[in-house]
């Protein structure tokens, strides 16, 4: 862009690129999104290829054992989870018992602090029954249709891996001559620094879903509780999706608990155990993982997933992160979009920049220590 643009219209178009991309991303999300997963999967694939190819493997061979490991571990989860909801559907009538309990133990004390009775309550009940009855109808064929749509999704997924790897010398071209020769330093320096945060963030994401797993599973089997493991994995993928992930993989926990048990200590035992877990995840074991290659302010980061999710579903919300840690690396490096990649990240400058006019310039400030999220 002319550096001599005034800034109003620099900033204008800006704007209008963003919105642009976003119109792109919503029409055309059921093509992107699966090629922006290839790429963060390709990513994570490339110490593989790269060592085979050391060891002389043929090119093909080279991409095509890489995507073996991963289909591997997909149907390692797929055949888990299988397993785990066959075990859960044997114990349905056990699972009808214990739920009608809880509902009978909730209509006596809904019956004691207001003035419905017992018969009104299931009155409500069976008129709400019926329209939630008519409601999955309507929903069951959207969910044939996402179905399929997921099925897509994954067949195109080790197409798109081999393509990447097989011409990720074109793509490297193609962006190096998006630039003048004496920015390509800077080109070179956020391609590897990209691919470095993307392999530290999802590699560590693996392994946090490995260690909430067998921590969270492991101390709910040791308590006695029914299905710990399918809470385990549940939650450890849940947790994925940064901030909204975990509260919702707490519901399920104690829903699958309450479905389990006819007692109420046992949600406490799944509560206190989630809450500990929990609590050396985020303090302790994640931040030595990951460390400090993504630096994301909590604000944006909340502010992404929901974003991702409203344009993309469930896939952007799980890439939320990582895309917006891209963008920070971009930004950082580039003069026009600097201050984006400022309001990106969490270094918060020392001092108040309406009173130290120096922290308002784009070079590099002071920040605070202990900002790190």
């Amino acid at each position: 862009m002319n550096s001599n643009l005034p800034l109003t219209v620099k900033r204008s178009i800006e704007l209008l690129g963003l919105m642009a991309i976003v119109a792109v991303v919503v029409i055309g999300r059921d093509i992107i999104m699966p090629v922006l997963m290839a790429f963060f999967v390709t990513i994570m694939l490339l110490p593989i290829y790269r060592f085979l190819k050391r060891k002389k493997f043929p090119e093909t061979l080279a991409i095509v054992l890489p995507i073996l490991v991963v289909a591997f571990f997909v149907a390692l989860v797929v055949w888990f989870f299988s397993n785990q909801i066959g075990s859960l559907v044997n114990d349905f009538p056990q699972i009808k018992k214990n739920v009608a309990e809880h509902l009978k133990a909730l209509s006596t004390w809904i019956s004691h602090i207001t003035p419905y009775s017992t018969s009104e309550q299931m009155n409500f009940i069976d008129d709400k029954s019926k329209d939630l009855l008519n409601m999955g109808t309507k929903l069951a064929g959207g969910f044939a249709l996402t179905l399929s749509g997921i099925f897509v999704f994954i067949g195109l997924l080790p197409i798109y891996i081999y393509l990447m790897l097989f011409y990720k010398d074109i793509l490297l071209r193609f962006a190096f001559m998006w630039f003048q020769s004496e920015h390509h330093p800077k080109v070179k320096d956020a391609i590897y620094q990209t691919e470095s945060m993307i392999k530290s963030y999802l590699g560590g994401l693996l392994i946090q879903i490995s260690y909430m797993t067998v921590l969270l599973g492991g101390i709910l089997l040791l308590l006695g509780i029914k299905h710990a493991l399918l809470i385990g994995v549940i939650f450890a993928f849940l947790n994925l999706i940064p901030y909204v992930g975990a509260l919702i993989g707490n519901l399920i926990g104690v829903l699958l608990t309450l479905a389990s048990s006819q007692q109420m200590f046992p949600v406490v035992e799944v509560l206190a155990v989630i809450a500990f877990v929990q609590f050396l995840d985020n303090n302790i074991l994640m931040p030595r993982i990951v460390g400090s290659k993504v630096k994301i302010n909590a604000l944006f980061a909340i502010l992404g997933v929901f974003i991702g999710g409203s344009v993309a579903g469930v896939a952007g919300m799980f890439l939320a992160l990582p895309i917006i840690a891209v963008l920070k690396i971009i930004f950082d490096r580039t003069e026009m979009f600097k201050q984006w990649g400022v309001l990106l990240g969490d270094e918060r400058p020392t001092k108040s920049p309406m009173t130290f006019p120096r922290f308002r310039r784009k070079k590099a400030v002071e920040v605070k220590e202990g900002t790190d999220g």
